[in-house]
């Protein structure tokens, strides 16, 4: 499994009506929103840049994530107790480095490290069927590079990182999956563009490429 989500409700009930296999974790960033749901289960994996993040301390305090997750109307489950939502804390039981693969038996997964939205953010790439499991990398909507702990430059290096691969389907972490593979190609013209004008650092603004933001 790829990534847990929020937190805010039980995502293994989910996950046990797919499989009765044994799940193992593998996480693109240690983000709140994407590490929620890790606690539900006992094996998972995370970059060696932020194991610190996952096993100490998430660089952001508790009140900014739980501003950040009611910022926008959401139905949360009627179980679910902001006052209660606390950011996952846990040691990983394997750390992911550049180049790792991940065996699932029939299936191969490519570990590539693509920092820039956080310090340890990994894409999986899945050579035989060429598809892209792009986290937070490359989507639909605005590519974040703005918080302190994101690197706007090593963004634009990593979406060309993943630019040498041979990619047939793209599979993002947020909004809509039946994205483009040409979106990698346009992402990366984008940021190309902006660190050509010497726009490409922090604290610069929103720059919208219409399918797409880049926000910096």
């Amino acid at each position: 499994m790829i990534d847990t989500g929020l937190g805010v409700a039980n995502i293994k009930k989910a996950v046990d009506h797919l499989t009765d296999l044994p799940v193992a974790v593998l996480t693109t960033h240690a983000h709140w929103d994407h590490i929620g749901g890790h606690k539900y289960f006992a094996d998972f994996a995370v970059h060696e840049n932020e194991v610190s993040w996952i096993s100490e301390r998430f660089p952001l305090p508790l009140q900014a994530v739980k501003k950040n997750l009611t910022l926008k109307p959401c139905d949360f489950p009627a179980d679910f107790c902001l006052e209660d939502y606390q950011i996952f804390k846990g040691n990983p039981t394997s750390v992911l480095h550049d180049g790792d693969f991940i065996d699932l038996g029939n299936r191969t997964l490519q570990v590539i490290h693509t920092p820039g939205h956080s310090p340890g953010h990994c894409c999986f790439y899945e050579q035989d069927r060429g598809w892209l499991y792009s986290g937070d990398l490359i989507y639909k909507g605005c590519l974040d590079a703005f918080y302190p702990t994101t690197d706007p430059v090593a963004f634009m290096r990593s979406v060309e990182k993943v630019r040498l691969l041979k990619i047939k389907k793209v599979l993002p972490a947020h909004h809509q999956l039946a994205i483009s593979v040409s979106l990698i190609d346009e992402i990366a013209k984008a940021f190309q563009s902006l660190y050509q004008q010497g726009k490409l650092y922090q604290g610069n603004g929103v720059f919208d490429f219409k399918a797409f933001q880049i926000h910096i």
